[in-house]
């Protein structure tokens, strides 16, 4: 009865760790959807002005094009992590309620 508390318990603690990762994963998906739309404004944006020949404006529009390129990389990163860490903590989840 105790040892089936016990695991009850564990099982317990391991779900809301796996729910806590799987909560942080979809915030940093948020993150990561909101950039791609970003940049895609830009560059719409980035093609109006090569357009109207605004060189100045198009060249920090480039830069802040290339900065949202790096931030969304890293995100891709956090994001990639994030899901190796869900599937570890499901696996040891399973790992441990079949054992």
């Amino acid at each position: 009865m105790f040892k089936r508390a016990c695991l009850e318990g564990m099982v317990g603690l391991m779900q809301q760790r796996f729910n806590q990762l799987v909560s942080e994963q979809l915030a940093t998906m948020d993150k990561l959807l909101f950039l791609q739309a970003e940049i895609e404004r830009c560059q719409k944006l980035e093609e109006e002005l090569i357009e109207l020949q605004e060189m100045t404006k198009v060249h920090s529009l480039k830069s802040e094009i290339t900065k949202k390129k790096r931030e969304l990389k890293e995100i891709h990163r956090i994001f990639q992590e994030q899901t190796e860490d869900v599937i570890r903590s499901y696996q040891k989840e399973y790992n441990e309620v079949t054992s």
